[in-house]
């Protein structure tokens, strides 16, 4: 009923900045919450950041003070910018959607996209 599709990953030096962004697509009434999560080679997933319908944000604290999430809620669409990257912030960046109100059935559901990759060289 709902897909998450990701974009943006690649392959950049460290110190250097990418924009991942992820759309939600279906019969979507409302979203409460996007996020984004990394799942490195050898560790468990982790939360990177999450941000509210109302724009409250939440930032895992690898990452704060150099990653910035925001929302485009007309566009279904959450975007990651990621500055100053480092080596170990290399991994999978998986998109998520909490509290998704379908039109049919009326349920609230959630949604995983498939992930994209990002390699920071040292």
């Amino acid at each position: 009923q709902v897909q998450l599709v990701e974009s943006g990953g690649g392959l950049v030096q460290a110190g250097g900045s990418l924009r991942l962004s992820c759309t939600a697509s279906g019969r979507i009434l409302s979203i409460k919450s996007m996020g984004w999560y990394r799942h490195a080679l050898g560790k468990q997933r982790e939360l990177v950041a999450i941000i509210t319908s109302d724009g409250s944000t939440n930032y895992a604290d690898s990452v704060k003070g150099r990653f910035t999430i925001s929302r485009d809620n007309a566009k279904k669409t959450v975007y990651l910018q990621m500055n100053s990257l480092k080596p170990e912030d290399t991994a999978v960046y998986y998109c998520n959607a909490d509290g998704v109100r379908i039109v049919f059935p009326p349920e609230v559901i959630g949604s995983w996209g498939q992930g994209t990759q990002v390699t920071v060289s040292s």
